[in-house]
């Protein structure tokens, strides 16, 4: 029992105890007129001092009233939120010992001091969830760009098939906009938006099964502008939350969850280089089948004792030599065109006169051009154009468009050689009044083993000294071969290269 409560009961006891006083001594007198006087005197002083008592006891609880009044009220201004359990103490007001509601009052500060605790804790924890929050968004804006900036386009499904996510370049490929919903605003369905149904059917089939694993497959996809391009496929089913909690038999329906995701590598320059490499498996096998088959039939020829005499022997044993040097030519050239391409050719570039090159090239095909009456005329700058070149894979490349343009001029034509400086390259061009090419072949005379169906009857030949200069002047020299033509009246080969000025 506190101070308070103590008071105000001794003050009541006191006041019954003087009332009752007051009446037993009123009622223990005399009756008589003087006893009469007293007694209503006693009555009357009890009866004042009771009323005293109690007036007294009514202040007291009316102070103690409006000190409860105002504690709650200051209590219901505080900000919990704002409380420091630290400084509980200091920041939430007390009500005096003395005061009936004291025992209230401590324990709604009780009350406070732990919504205070909770509070900051929950504060602490919001505080950390917030920067998890800011970290998760950070990362999945950097995982979006990221996915966004694929070059390969990726496409994923739901586990009904229909689309849930795709990339930029998925979205350049078939034509689309992911995020763009339909009319109704149900989810767009895969088959709607991409126009290949066998990738259609690759995701729908890799979302329906419960075993796990990739999926792949070659597609040929028509691009934005109709042009077909190939594709390597390959799908992954997506796991849900669910699929690590839950085993396999817990799903009622047996179907598989989750969705499924395909992502889709261009294969093109794969597929040209297959091709590439089969026709030139193809054109290579063909060249070397021709010189062989000859070798083959003369020398059957001469065991089966068809030539009898020398002058037949010998000149069974010519056809087998020139048909032995073709195919030697076409392994060298081959040899000399892969080592170029693998970047394992020796090369060894000195400064040189590329005049004297050309002068040297036109000794080498003299005799071919006088063989068919062709004038071959040089045209030579009398400046001296120096280049940085091997001499011998220049001088190689030279003699092949020579020995080209002659080939494929017919008797007592022109072939002409000429060279020239241009501004910090020097230039030399063969040019001929052969039969010419068409737009087309002009664009592949430069292909491994390609040969004018309509010439093949002019000269022999393996398909390969264009591409072997080309090679040497672009690849070795840094230089440029371009082809001009016109259909029957001739052809043009031009050659510029750095001169040995510029690249010093």
């Amino acid at each position: 029992m506190n101070k308070s409560k103590r008071s105000n009961i001794m003050t009541i006891v006191a006041t019954v105890s003087s009332v009752g006083l007051a009446v037993a001594f009123a009622i223990g007198l005399p009756l008589d007129t003087t006893s009469w006087a007293v007694r209503v005197g006693l009555l009357l002083g009890g009866t004042v001092l009771a009323g005293g008592s109690v007036a007294l006891l009514r202040r007291r609880y009316s102070r103690n009233q409006r000190a409860a009044e105002d504690y709650f009220e200051a209590l219901c201004r505080i900000d919990v939120c704002s409380l420091n359990p630290d400084d509980s103490d200091t920041t939430i007001p007390w009500l005096p010992p003395k005061n009936p509601w004291f025992a209230m009052g401590l324990r709604v500060h009780e009350v406070l001091e732990e919504a205070s605790r909770r509070t900051l804790e929950l504060k602490h924890t919001r505080t950390a969830w917030e920067i998890r929050f800011r970290r998760a968004t950070a990362e999945l804006e950097q995982i979006k760009a990221i996915f966004s900036g694929l070059a390969d386009p990726v496409i994923a499904v739901d586990e009904h098939g229909d689309l849930s996510l795709a990339n930029h370049s998925a979205e350049k490929l078939f034509q689309f906009h992911a995020e763009s919903p339909t009319a109704n605003g149900e989810p767009r369905e895969l088959a709607e938006i991409v126009p290949c149904q066998r990738l259609v059917d690759l995701l729908t089939t890799t979302v329906r099964r419960k075993a796990p694993g990739d999926r792949a497959g070659e597609l040929e996809i028509a691009d934005a502008d109709g042009d077909p391009r190939w594709y390597r496929a390959t799908a992954s089913k997506l796991k849900t939350p669910s699929d690590s909690t839950q085993p396999p038999e817990s799903n009622a329906t047996g179907e598989a969850g989750g969705g499924a995701v395909v992502v889709l590598r261009d294969i093109g320059d794969q597929k040209a280089l297959q091709k590439r490499n089969a026709e030139f498996v193809s054109a290579a096998s063909h060249e070397m089948k021709t010189p062989l088959a000859g070798i083959k039939a003369y020398v059957e020829l001469l065991l089966d004792g068809d030539a009898k005499d020398e002058r037949t022997q010998e000149e069974f044993l010519n056809v087998i030599d020139g048909q032995a040097d073709r195919l030697q030519r076409l392994v060298e050239n081959l040899l000399n065109l892969a080592r170029i391409e693998a970047g394992v050719v020796e090369v060894v570039k000195d400064t040189r006169s590329l005049n004297e090159l050309l002068s040297e090239a036109i000794d080498v095909v003299q005799p071919a051009a006088e063989a068919k009456n062709i004038t071959l005329t040089a045209d030579l700058s009398p400046m001296y154009l120096g280049v940085l070149a091997d001499r011998d894979m220049l001088l190689q490349s030279a003699i092949n468009l020579l020995s080209n343009a002659i080939k494929y001029t017919p008797n007592h034509g022109t072939v002409t050689l000429r060279s020239r400086m241009e501004g910090d390259q020097v230039r030399f061009e063969v040019q001929d009044t052969g039969v010419g090419l068409s737009a087309e072949d002009c664009g592949r005379v430069f292909d491994k083993f390609y040969r004018v169906a309509k010439d093949n009857n002019m000269a022999d030949g393996t398909g390969l000294g264009l591409p072997l200069a080309k090679h040497i002047v672009e690849d070795v020299h840094g230089g440029q071969l371009a082809a001009q033509s016109v259909l029957g009246e001739g052809s043009t080969f031009a050659v510029t290269i750095p001169s040995a000025g510029q690249l010093t």
